[in-house]
């Protein structure tokens, strides 16, 4: 079998869980678990958050799936339905929505659904990917508000910035101007606004990427949030190759070794959902030390350095990225985030849960 393998910590997840509500003890806590849990597997992530409040997902289909594998507390489609099929549907399985269009507002002033559904309203404060204009929100509300088919109002926002120098501060005072002496439920924080600007925590928050323990602020260190890496993408070396002085490695050259050089080939590749564009230097751990890849990242293996570590051969041990190779350094080095990492892991990709 080849040695590729994605090992999930549920005891890591649960102490990313315990971060987020030690950070916002007076809120409760709306786990975000879309894209198959950030490639770690929606229920197997669901095992661990089970102290959750909430679990928010994308679509329907992830929705029922969470409720027909027991799980009974709030959860939330986060672009909400797109038909009245998916409303119908959603009011079935008591399935929260975002309402960030006029057309899904309509779609729950036109229904009859046996069951009210609850919402969270989505206010656009600056991001201009989803939400109503702060202009039209106050009116939204109460249209929602006034509908039979509509249970809990929640206010809703998702800060563009709140990981980045910038801040938070515009759009949180364009979502307080908007929803001044609203009397109702508030949901703003996101990861880094959890960990960052506790002012916006209010009742509901959003933990995604944190509970994964890959860091929401680029530049800071997951580890200096106390967050733990929950996967740990590992393989072995197939091959070792000794390349001299001016010889080349993988597709195109793109590395040419300036000494004697050995360099050990990896059961990884861009189809298991290693970044292809991962560049000469991108960090990697063989046989337990610190090294980096060279050359390009070809379908099913990688290059890697293995010089200076004169332990390291075939059958070797090599961490793409975990616990001793966070999963922001190798995202940093291919100049993309850690979420895209985690959620690209190809499916070929066996998974072992533990903990």
């Amino acid at each position: 079998m080849r040695p590729i393998l994605a090992t999930i910590n549920l005891e890591a997840l649960r102490h990313n869980l315990k971060v987020a509500a030690a950070c916002a003890p007076q809120s409760r806590i709306m786990a975000v678990v879309k894209a198959n849990g950030y490639g770690h597997g929606v229920l197997n992530v669901a095992k661990a958050l089970k102290e959750a409040d909430g679990f928010a997902v994308l679509n329907i289909e992830e929705a029922i799936s969470l409720r027909q594998n027991g799980w009974r507390r709030a959860i939330l489609l986060l672009e909400g339905v797109f038909d009245a099929d998916e409303l119908e549907l959603a009011s079935q399985h008591a399935i929260s929505l975002v309402v960030h269009n006029t057309f899904q507002l309509e779609l729950l002033e036109k229904a009859a659904l046996k069951q009210p559904v609850s919402v969270f309203a989505k206010l656009n404060t600056g991001m201009n990917r989803l939400g109503f204009a702060p202009a039209e929100y106050r009116k939204t509300v109460e249209r929602l508000v006034a509908s039979p088919n509509v249970g809990e109002v929640t206010l809703m926002t998702h800060f563009a910035t709140a990981d980045e120098p910038l801040g938070i501060e515009k759009p949180y005072q364009i979502f307080q101007n908007a929803t001044n002496d609203m009397p109702y439920p508030v949901s703003m924080a996101n990861s880094a606004a959890i960990l960052r600007y506790p002012h916006t925590h209010a009742d509901w928050v959003r933990p995604g990427i944190m509970l994964y323990g890959a860091s929401p602020v680029a530049g800071t260190p997951a580890s200096t949030f106390q967050l733990r890496p929950v996967m740990s993408l590992r393989s072995h070396v197939i091959a070792v190759q000794h390349v001299k002085v001016g010889e080349s490695v993988g597709y195109g050259c793109t590395f040419t070794a300036a000494r004697d050089s050995r360099v050990a080939v990896v059961a990884c590749g861009y189809a298991d959902g290693y970044p292809r564009h991962a560049p000469n230097g991108t960090p990697i751990h063989i046989a337990g030390e610190a090294t980096q890849t060279v050359g390009r990242v070809s379908m099913d293996m990688l290059f890697a350095d293995i010089t200076d570590i004169p332990q390291a051969n075939v059958g070797s041990p090599v961490e793409l990225w975990g616990e001793q190779n966070p999963v922001d350094s190798v995202a940093e080095a291919a100049g993309t985030v850690g979420y895209e990492l985690l959620c690209a892991l190809a499916p070929r990709v066996p998974m072992q849960v533990i903990g």
